[in-house]
């Protein structure tokens, strides 16, 4: 008997047109798309080596001037804060930033299949571009913080006009260029060589998390921190031209026209996400960094709307949204609620030391802001060589579980560690104490990202990307905004203990406010400010190592799944659709409609489109027979 039309098409290479059946019943909205499409797509894993070597080195670069400016933030933290006297709300100089990353980067898991992936790519890294272009040119702190997540303000220049310049949100831009990138990259390569490549992306997400703290530090001592910030417009130009010349390949599921994608997108899931995190950190800033009780009015709103906010968008991604940014049916799944948390937590925990770590060289060892920044570096170049290390062995073995465990533990260690930091540690501690804290942690990032796309159809890569994309980035709003809490709790009752007398509060007020305040007070008054600082940022790390212990602990449940996808094996051999998974139960992908028939052994692979999600969640109601994904 020859096998179903559908194997065959399985055969042919990924993203190819189908050819239509003769039955009407093999017909599918997709095939008959692209049976009328003249024009035959790229399929993305035969682009020549050197066009898919000058589209890597383009989204390459964007994810690099990603992660330069989410540390060089931290670093210029003291300095910007400090100009306009408002150090008790730098973390929202951060937090603004990563809370539009939270809240729109699990959109582009949608968008990119919507509008294609290089319309995907274009936009975020044009609103990362411009959001950050617009931060240099800012005056005022509320100015920047806007401009960090909202980018809307009057430019003042020297003429009677004035301008109203609608920039655009850096944040937003910043977390789609590393979910986009991602995408890319799972679409050119198969999964055992994705772990392989993936491992190359992170030397450049590793030099700029590394580069970004001496980078900031240094332009920031001789030219001003809005240098650090405009600087950058050149490489966002030439990321953005190398994308649009040579990303050309389409993907199934593609919107026709602009108008098409703008009503593909979950307007009422990303506002309730956005305000729901924007109430729950209002509520930490006017709880602990204001210092208001629980009986105010601002803070008992600002609970109350995060809980009702919150239950809202549930309530939308599971009744209403017809493309939700948070698919649903993932969070049935074992796989993908373990990595989703695990990522959150080691988030929190990396987000926490990168912002707090060089506010302790600077303020209690009372370095320069160059030198705290470089303190920074060791640990991005760790997390480069620890992406590239689990990627290669994993590209070698095709296992990951023994890899995440062995090296899960060592965040956890290192936190502790730098809780323990005295102002007369051995010069090498202070350097090399990081430096497992961006191993392991890549080596978490690396593993889970991979374990996450082992346990999902190929059809749903780009919105799994997404979701963990987005518990990321809870993570690094939560790392920031709850760090800072702590700090400012415990900073503001050491001064209180150390510092009395007449004139203590205002004393203590303009200590908070601005970091630099304290190498101008009296020798005796700046001991009791830097003691004081120290043991707010010990308690912060602890708190830091408490959230890796706890992520160490999650990830024990993720089981070993097969890094040889079926998609990958049909191109190599002529066998079944059907494949095996790990720990001696069969599971199968289903990118469609299954053969019910029990005497046919082979399962049927349907060409529907990376958007067909009325199949995927009647697929999810059914149970999808993925026993995998249960064990």
């Amino acid at each position: 008997m020859s096998p179903p039309q559908s194997i065959l098409d399985e055969q042919r290479p990924f993203l190819a047109p189908s050819r239509p059946s003769e039955s009407d019943d093999d017909h599918t909205p997709a095939t008959l798309e692209e049976a009328r499409t003249s024009k035959e797509p790229i399929d993305p894993k035969e682009i020549s080596s050197r066009r898919r070597t000058v589209i890597l080195l383009g989204i390459w670069m964007g994810t690099f001037l990603s992660a330069l400016n989410s540390t060089m933030v931290a670093t210029l933290l003291s300095s910007m804060a400090s100009e306009f006297q408002s150090a008790n709300q730098a973390s929202w100089l951060g937090t603004s930033y990563l809370l539009a990353t939270c809240t729109f980067t699990p959109l582009y898991g949608r968008l990119s299949n919507a509008a294609g992936r290089r319309g995907a790519f274009q936009i975020a890294l044009f609103f990362c571009g411009v959001g950050t272009v617009c931060c240099g040119l800012s005056t005022r702190l509320e100015v920047l913080i806007i401009t960090r997540f909202v980018g809307l303000h009057w430019l003042r220049i020297k003429t009677s006009w004035k301008l109203k310049l609608l920039t655009y949100i850096a944040g937003l831009g910043g977390g789609g260029i590393f979910t986009t990138s991602s995408i890319i990259v799972s679409d050119m390569y198969s999964m055992r060589d994705r772990s392989l490549t993936q491992g190359y992306a992170s030397i450049f997400t590793g030099m700029g998390l590394g580069l970004g703290g001496p980078f900031g530090g240094w332009v920031a001592d001789r030219f001003g921190w809005r240098a650090a910030f405009l600087c950058q417009a050149p490489l966002f130009i030439f990321s953005f031209c190398t994308v649009t010349a040579c990303l050309n390949y389409t993907v199934p599921g593609r919107s026709s026209s602009p108008w098409e994608v703008l009503k593909r997108i979950d307007y009422w899931g990303c506002a309730t996400l956005l305000l729901a995190v924007a109430s729950y950190l209002t509520f930490l800033s006017l709880r602990y960094n204001e210092d208001l009780p629980w009986t105010n009015l601002g803070v008992i709103a600002s609970v109350l709307c995060t809980i009702i906010l919150f239950t809202a968008f549930t309530l939308v991604e599971l009744l209403f949204a017809k493309e939700p940014v948070l698919a649903p049916f993932l969070l049935k799944q074992r796989v993908p609620v373990l990595v989703g948390i695990s990522n959150m937590l080691v988030s929190i925990c990396n987000f926490s030391v990168q912002f707090y770590l060089p506010m302790w060289f600077e303020t209690v060892q009372r370095t320069s802001v160059t030198t705290a920044g470089f303190h920074i570096m060791p640990n991005s170049i760790s997390m480069s060589l620890g992406s590239l290390f689990s990627g290669w062995l994993m590209h070698r073995t095709g296992k990951y579980k023994t890899l995440n465990v062995t090296f899960g533990i060592l965040p956890t260690l290192t936190a502790l560690a730098l809780s323990r930091l005295r102002t007369d540690s051995w010069t090498v501690t202070q350097w090399l104490t990081i430096v497992p804290l961006g191993f392991g942690n890549a080596v978490v990032l690396q593993t889970t990202l991979i374990a996450l796309l082992a346990s999902i159809p190929h059809s749903m890569l780009a919105v799994g990307t997404g979701f963990t994309q987005l518990f990321r980035g809870i993570g690094q709003v939560s790392g920031v905004a709850v760090s800072s809490a702590v700090f400012q709790t415990l900073l503001d009752k050491e001064l209180h203990i150390r510092i009395t007398g007449d004139g203590s509060d205002e004393l203590i007020q303009k200590i908070r406010h601005s970091s630099r305040f304290v190498a101008t007070l009296p020798e005796e008054v700046q001991i009791l400010a830097r003691e004081a600082y120290a043991i707010g940022l010990r308690r912060v790390f602890i708190c830091t190592a408490c959230a890796a212990f706890l992520g160490f602990c999650i990830r024990l449940g993720i089981p070993e799944l097969s890094l040889d996808r079926p998609e990958d094996a049909s191109r190599k051999t002529n066998s079944t659709a059907t494949i095996s998974m790990a720990a001696g139960k069969p599971g199968q992908f289903d990118r469609g409609r299954q053969n019910n028939d029990a005497n046919q052994g082979n399962a049927e692979w349907n060409s529907d489109g990376e958007d067909d999600e009325g199949t995927k969640l009647a697929a999810s109601r059914k149970g999808r027979r993925l026993s995998t994904y249960e064990r």
